[in-house]
């Protein structure tokens, strides 16, 4: 490898998920001003919204949407309004 051109200070870092209250212990050059100690030894702290502990893909308490039930109910609102004249059936002309 070349000399200077990777990061200097790839270390251990502890990223912890707020919402689920779980750490991972992962090493990054990510720059931090925050630590904590996990079983005696200090790691700079890094604060995440969202993890695979609390995304809702992964935890399996996802929504699912009914997008038929919407599309019907767009045609049921929107859809292609008739007038009287249009339900009838065309008279024939006779000869």
């Amino acid at each position: 490898m070349k000399k200077g051109i990777h990061p200097e200070n790839y270390r251990p870092v502890v990223f912890r998920d707020e919402s689920a209250d779980v750490n991972y212990i992962i090493r990054s050059t990510v720059k931090t001003n925050k630590t904590i100690t996990i079983d005696g030894q200090e790691y700079p702290l890094v604060m995440l919204d969202i993890s695979a502990a609390s995304h809702p893909f992964f935890t399996g308490k996802q929504k699912f949407v009914d997008t038929a039930g919407r599309v019907d109910r767009f045609n049921r609102r929107y859809g292609k309004k008739t007038t009287g004249a249009a339900d009838k059936p065309a008279a024939k002309a006779s000869k």
